[in-house]
């Protein structure tokens, strides 16, 4: 009798060791920028729809870990949700940039929650090519060239008109809709991808000037180009108008771009169809491969809105629906994926669904975000409804336990809507997971930490420093 005692007791321990080891990850902490307040671009003056050229609106359409509590956040193209000229979309010459933010995370409760998180706008980054770009010049509006440009830089802005000749592949068009983002490994240069080409471009981190473009295979393009939507629509291969490179991931080793598409390219099923392509993109060659992945859920598609490298072969990716705060519903079905492309099939010569469909891998999910939210005491209306921007941060520890660290952003699209005691402002939600959570999902699933060795200071920031050293009220920091 003593001995079945000792053994139920063993197989309780074990037991309950396996369930803290399977723990699904959770959410720690919370925190919020306010979007109408100033960023620290410098710009002055209104965009054509009388919004300040300067607004700090949105920042969470892709976000970046650049080392230790440094996160690089960025906007979409800009605040394009007041109506004001329907020939442009309601686009304006925001001019594209990426927010240095600050995420200080203490392990001091806040609410429910364990940790407090405190985001501080440090600098505001804007994004230019040395060479001349193709800006728009539609009747009834002002030039869509930025009065900032000078010999040498050329903006990038939102504004839809912002196109040459030729289809949607051009480096020199101006229009630029950035949604993901990744640090270099040496912390120089930052990668940022777009809607809009599809572009993934290099940047100097420093001074925001283009430094290198990635030439992404023509079947991504598309042959008709507008300043309408309604017009793009008519294209029949290439991205989804509005839905183009929506996620970017960087390999830990820092070797290797990972992007993907919001929906699936027209020729392959387009908005709704089932099979995405993930394409990897060599950082020093631009040699690209594609992957394809099964993005139905419970037998329906859902917008892909971000990935992250968990190492080279394994991801997790962001599928979401559009509904929650913002849009003034129930958010239903946020989740991240595990879906693992070790020994996949190059699908960079196969195209149609159904030849995709022998290729194509299946996701696992990982963390159900709307689950996660609910179970801290949100409701689903106070859910935002474009959750887009992810990136893993630096590990913390809890009693000698290492926990891996998950940030996720909104973009609220410029407007702040409030539903009970929660503002659509800019939140940034943090959870931590570990190694055993992942292993639970995938057997052999792994996770590696970027290495980002530099942290160089944003010009924006240098400059903002030498103006109040000039004035007496700080001390110019010594190099």
């Amino acid at each position: 009798m003593r001995l079945n005692h000792i053994a139920h007791a063993v197989a309780l321990v074990a037991a309950l060791a396996t369930n803290s080891a399977q723990a699904a990850p959770s959410l720690i902490a919370i925190g919020s920028l306010s979007g109408t307040a100033s960023d620290l671009s410098g710009l002055s003056g209104n965009l054509e729809n009388g919004a300040s050229a300067a607004l700090l609106g949105g920042m969470g359409s892709g976000l970046a870990w650049a080392g230790g509590n440094t996160f690089l956040a960025l906007p979409d193209r800009g605040p394009n949700a007041i109506t004001y000229n329907a020939t442009v979309d309601d686009t304006a010459s925001y001019i594209a940039r990426f927010q240095t933010v600050q995420l200080a995370l203490t392990h001091t409760p806040s609410g429910s929650l364990p940790y407090t998180l405190t985001p501080t706008l440090q600098a505001t980054t804007l994004l230019y090519s040395t060479t001349p770009l193709n800006y728009g010049s539609t009747a009834g509006l002002p030039s869509g060239t930025p009065a900032l440009n000078t010999a040498g830089k050329y903006y990038f802005t939102g504004r839809s008109d912002g196109f040459g000749a030729g289809n949607s592949g051009n480096p020199n068009n101006a229009r630029l809709d950035p949604e993901g983002i990744r640090a270099s490994n040496d912390g120089k240069s930052v990668y940022i991808s777009d809607e809009y080409g599809p572009y993934v471009y290099q940047f100097d981190r420093s001074t925001g000037e283009r430094t290198k473009t990635f030439s992404l295979p023509a079947m991504f393009d598309i042959a008709t180009q507008s300043s309408q939507k309604s017009v793009e629509f008519t294209n029949t291969t290439g991205r989804v108008t509005n839905k183009g490179m929506e996620g970017l991931a960087i390999s830990p080793d820092g070797q290797t771009l990972i992007g993907f598409m919001q929906s699936p390219l027209l020729q392959d099923g387009g908005d709704g169809g089932r099979y995405n392509r993930i394409i990897t993109i060599d950082t020093n060659t631009g040699a690209t491969q594609q992957f394809a992945y099964d993005n139905f859920i419970a037998g329906k598609a859902y917008n892909s809105s971000e990935i992250l490298a968990l190492n080279s072969t394994q991801f997790l990716v962001l599928e979401r629906d559009g509904k929650g705060l913002g849009d003034g519903s129930n958010a239903a079905m946020k989740q991240m994926r595990l879906v693992d492309i070790g020994g996949a099939t190059d699908v960079s010569d196969i195209t149609g669904a159904a030849n995709l469909a022998g290729a194509a891998r299946s996701t696992s999910l990982f963390l159900d975000l709307v689950g996660a939210m609910t179970g801290a005491g949100f409701t689903a209306a106070q859910i935002p409804s474009k959750l887009e921007g992810a990136a893993f941060g630096a590990d913390i520890v809890e009693n000698g336990v290492t926990y891996h660290t998950m940030y996720v952003a909104n973009d609220n699209d410029f407007v702040n809507t409030t539903v009970g005691s929660v503002t659509n402002d800019n939140k940034f939600y943090v959870f931590k997971f570990t190694d055993a959570d992942l292993q639970a999902v995938k057997a052999g699933a792994t996770f590696q930490a970027q290495n980002i060795s530099a942290v160089p200071e944003p010009e924006s920031y240098a400059l903002m420093l030498t103006g109040l050293a000039a004035v007496g009220l700080v001390r110019r920091r010594a190099r």
